[in-house]
Formats: C-alpha cells, sequence, structure tokens
C-alpha cells in the first residue's frame, strides 16, 4: 500500500473528530461515493447511482446503490463526509486487498472493485455482521471510522476487540475468542476478541458503537405514560 500516491488530489480536514475530505476529480475521471456521503460539490460535476455489490451489500447494512460523480468538462470538486464522528484514512492500493467493516466504506476511485465479502460463522460468532467490504485491485480508498483511527503492523498474533476492528489486509488470518472464560465472557464487558496471526496491517477505531449506545442510554429521556 502507498500512503502518498493518489490519482485524486484530496484534504483531509476536521479530523479526527468529525472528518471530512475534500477531492478533486481530474478531468475525464469519475469517483465512486457511498450514498449520501456528498456534503458539497462543483455544480459541473454529472452524478449517476448504480448498484453497488448487489443484494449482499444491502444484507451487510450497506445502500443497495452507490454514486458515481463524473468530471466530463473540467477538474472539479467535491466534500465527502460520512455519517458517524471520526476520522478518515486514504490508502493508494497497488494490486492489493484489504477488508473494511460495513459502514467504512467512503469512495473509491472506479479502477477498484469493491465487493462484499461473507465472513461465515466467524463474523456471527463475533457479533458483527456476517458480511465485510472486499476492496482489490489498483487505484485510492477512502475510508472512515467511528472515533480516531489507529494503524498498527502485525508481525505474528494480535489481539483487537471485535467492536475496535475497521479493516485488515488479505493474508492475515483470525480466529474469534472470548478474552478469558465462560464468566468474563458475560460479566466482564470485554466479550469477543479477534486473533489475528501472520503478516499485515489492522486498523482499528478509538470508540466503538456498542459501548457509545450504552453510555448514552443512561441520558434518554422516557416519557412517563398517562393512566387515565
Amino acid at each position: 500500500m502507498n500512503r502518498e500516491r493518489t490519482d485524486y488530489p484530496h484534504t483531509i480536514e476536521a479530523a479526527p473528530d468529525y472528518g471530512l475530505v475534500d477531492v478533486t476529480i481530474p478531468r475525464g475521471k469519475s469517483l465512486r461515493v457511498e450514498a449520501s456521503a456528498m456534503a458539497y460539490m462543483d455544480p459541473s460535476l454529472q452524478m449517476s447511482t448504480k448498484l453497488g455489490g448487489g443484494f449482499k451489500r444491502m444484507l451487510s447494512g450497506e445502500s443497495l446503490f452507490i454514486n458515481e460523480f463524473a468530471a466530463t468538462d473540467a477538474d472539479a470538486n467535491i466534500g465527502l463526509a460520512p455519517g458517524p464522528p471520526g476520522d478518515l484514512a486514504h490508502l493508494y492500493l497497488e494490486n492489493e486487498t484489504i477488508f473494511i467493516q460495513n459502514g467504512s466504506y467512503l469512495a473509491s476511485s472506479p479502477d477498484l472493485e469493491v465487493t462484499t465479502q461473507f465472513q461465515g460463522f466467524k463474523g456471527f460468532f463475533s457479533g458483527e455482521k456476517l458480511f465485510m467490504v472486499k476492496c482489490s485491485g489498483t487505484g485510492d480508498l477512502w475510508f472512515n471510522t467511528f472515533g480516531s483511527i489507529i494503524e498498527i503492523d502485525v508481525t505474528a498474533d494480535y489481539v483487537v476487540d471485535t467492536g475496535h476492528i475497521v479493516g485488515f489486509t488479505e493474508g492475515l488470518d483470525f480466529s474469534v475468542q472470548s478474552v478469558g472464560g465462560f464468566k468474563s465472557l458475560f460479566f466482564s464487558g470485554e466479550g469477543l476478541v479477534c486473533r489475528f496471526r501472520g503478516q499485515g496491517t489492522v486498523w482499528i477505531q478509538s470508540r466503538k458503537t456498542p459501548a457509545f449506545v450504552r453510555w448514552a442510554d443512561q441520558f434518554r429521556r422516557i416519557e412517563k405514560k398517562n393512566n387515565n
């Protein structure tokens, strides 16, 4: 992976709290963007909507459709903002493959193949959804996180809470297990983890959605029912 190369000049603003990426689409090129991610754009851009990965993509929790913005007359800018608060990352894949979690895909160049990958029962027992987004080929990729993003180089074994995983490179194997015994699984608050093995890169996020939902629930206003 090349972190410096890009075919689409861009700047990431307001990171790591509320990241937004401003991308310049060169004349004659297009950019594929997750549905509802466009914050602003040059009026010269032409937008079309296409099926993005078929019904497996819909089952994964992603939108069934993906938008493509084309710069037909001149270079044009577009601003992209993901749904959750957090950071953004850019990678230039060079005939490589990475897997990212549901909801983290933001945009990519059309040369990259973006498909939905079935995780099998490892995903089921991890407490996460059964699908991940597989990005492969050569081109630009942007993805987002909930909270800040941390990149970890794995050289042997590494353990990550399933809710903090954002993505990982192809070639890493993983198994799902509990941190401790049976009691720890249900009462420690830690749940299940993934043990990665091999050599590659794992991206994690500094917050996880279930923990945030539990924290926010205590502030939820509950209306009393009127028995009259």
